[in-house]
């Protein structure tokens, strides 16, 4: 038996003082959710936090409804629902205010004999992280998840078919400071529990669809943003439900406006230098902005998939959605999927494509792949977007299907180059499952359509 590591000393002092009594470790699956198990915490001190903890497999290779199969890159049932190792991350430790007694470990997903999972979302951000690494740079990154808050209980919404729950708010509170007061007292408690944990809240406000709200907490390195969003995700639905309320990340809930998430992403130098500005340029962007920019348009429909990752990811990508649909850039133009705003050191990338339900690993491996590529083939900028990139015709187009974006993505030879066959196969098969589930479904709007009049 081992004593613990040292990395997790800061655990220790809270188990001794009484204050810890169970840790929860957990790796996020291909849907950005967290799954893992519950430890007591001497036994997570003395034995996993060293040696890490055994889960099954197929976390790694399930849709929503936590199915597995073949065609995956982990075969769970050829395997015979094996393990593999959750190695936690000391980085990632979180104190949940309302859990007491708890703390979160986030945990990297290795075989037994000690290599990584190389289709663990977290190792496929990790591996593009290292390829930036080699270059002398380092990415920062920021998410900005929307969602919807309902009145209504996960219960009551689930015993309802989703159908007819109540907003918290009743109207568009768009930047407005009134007509908030359904969805405040939620709201109120989330920022000041996630403050709590660690995470720097920057803003709050409304958004547009009756209920919807976003909450923006600080860049930071690329790798915590997405550990932090995953944690704030899961958190937010626990304190939703018990607060006796219901949320939503889901793209498109209904008709009106969707759930976004946008990414924000800039590189440093490892000295810290503002790499991706020149002062001394026109448009204050240095060469490798421009490849950088280049980059993310040559292979946005190639890589849509890591970003929309669900037949609803392309009910919020329609026109007229405030989302993106064409590929283009501009300076702080939001018609545009990638959006240029800051400078000096703030200087970046906004990523407009991604929904509620992104999985932030694969979205920003994705956005920093794609950047990579541009820069290692120095590829040319084209002129940005002035005006309503949407309504260009002659923009071209994002996969408007998730069929589409599956396509774009199993052939093409830059996403094998960059993140390997085995990544390209295994997300390929979470989409592929995702549409057999959607084609063997029937709807309420074929029902609506078709019981009477056809």
């Amino acid at each position: 038996m081992t004593t613990g590591t040292p990395a997790f000393a800061d655990l220790r002092a809270e188990a001794a003082a009484g204050r810890l009594e169970e840790v929860v470790v957990a790796v996020p699956d291909l849907q950005g959710r967290l799954q893992g198990s519950r430890l007591a915490a001497p036994y997570f001190l003395d034995e996993a936090a060293a040696n890490g903890f055994h889960a099954c497999v197929y976390l790694l290779a399930t849709d929503a409804e936590m199915n597995t199969g073949p065609g995956y890159a982990i075969d769970a049932w050829k395997s015979g629902f094996g393990d593999f190792v959750l190695r936690p991350d000391p980085d990632t430790v979180r104190l949940p205010g309302w859990d007491p007694g708890t703390a979160v470990v986030l945990a990297d997903a290795t075989w037994p004999g000690g290599e990584p999972v190389r289709v663990a979302p977290r190792r496929i951000l990790r591996e593009q992280l290292d390829r930036l690494a080699a270059r002398g740079l380092t990415a920062f990154a920021g998410t900005e998840l929307e969602f919807l808050v309902f009145n209504d209980s996960y219960e009551h919404a689930w015993d309802r078919r989703y159908h007819g729950l109540e907003p918290a708010t009743r109207y568009n509170v768009d930047y407005s400071l009134q007509g908030l007061s359904g969805v405040e007292p939620l709201v109120r408690r989330i920022r000041r529990e996630m403050t709590r944990a660690g995470l720097r809240m920057e803003t709050a406000r409304g958004e547009v669809h009756p209920g919807q709200y976003e909450i923006v907490f600080r860049y930071d390195e690329a790798m915590k943003t997405c550990d932090n969003h995953v944690f704030f995700k899961n958190g937010v639905k626990q304190l939703a439900a018990e607060e006796g309320r219901a949320v939503t990340f889901m793209p498109k809930f209904d008709e009106g406006e969707g759930n976004s998430c946008h990414i924000h992403l800039s590189l440093r130098g490892t000295d810290g230098s503002a790499v991706l500005a020149d002062p001394a340029a026109e448009d204050g962007m240095s060469d490798l902005m421009r490849h950088f920019i280049a980059g993310q348009l040559h292979c946005l429909a190639d890589f849509t998939l890591l970003m929309a990752p669900n037949i609803n990811s392309y009910k919020r990508l329609r026109p007229g959605a405030f989302a993106p649909t064409g590929i283009g850039w501009g300076r702080d133009n939001r018609t545009c999927p990638v959006r240029v705003v800051g400078a000096g050191h703030s200087l970046r990338i906004e990523h407009r494509v991604p929904g509620g339900d992104a999985n932030p690993y694969l979205s920003v491996a994705a956005a920093v792949a794609a950047g990579l590529y541009g820069i290692e083939n120095e590829l040319p900028l084209p002129a940005p977007h002035a005006s309503n990139a949407l309504a260009d015709a002659s923009v071209p187009r994002l996969p408007a299907t998730l069929t589409a974006a599956l396509h774009r993505w199993e052939n093409s030879a830059v996403a094998a180059k960059v993140f390997g066959d085995d990544v390209v196969a295994h997300i390929a098969q979470a989409a592929r499952t995702e549409l057999e589930a959607f084609e063997g479904a029937v709807t309420d709007w074929e029902r609506v359509r078709g019981f009477e009049r056809l």
